[in-house]
C-alpha cells in the first residue's frame, strides 16, 4: 500500500513548489477585519463587573478564601524544613 502512494507523493512534491505563486492572491482576498471587528459591540468593564457580582452573589468568593487558607495550612504542615 505504501508503494502505491510513492508516485503520488513524488507528484505532490514537484507541484508543491508552485504554491508560493498563489500565496499573494490568497492574501489579497482576505476578509476586511475592520468591518468584522465593528460588528461586535461589547462593554468589557460591564462584563467584568457582572462576572464579579455573580462570583460574590453565589458565594464562590468564600470558597475561594477558604481554599486559600486551607491550602496554605496544608502546605505548611506538609513541608519539612
Amino acid at each position: 500500500m505504501m508503494v502505491d502512494a510513492l508516485p503520488d507523493l513524488a507528484t505532490w512534491l514537484t507541484h508543491a513548489s508552485s504554491w508560493h505563486d498563489s500565496l499573494p492572491s490568497l492574501l489579497t482576498h482576505s476578509p476586511d477585519w475592520t468591518v468584522l471587528a465593528q460588528q461586535f459591540n461589547q462593554d468589557l468593564m460591564s462584563d467584568v463587573q457582572k462576572a464579579f457580582n455573580n462570583f460574590v452573589r453565589t458565594g464562590q468568593i468564600w470558597a475561594f478564601f477558604i481554599g486559600i487558607i486551607l491550602g496554605y495550612l496544608f502546605k505548611s504542615f506538609t513541608t519539612f524544613g
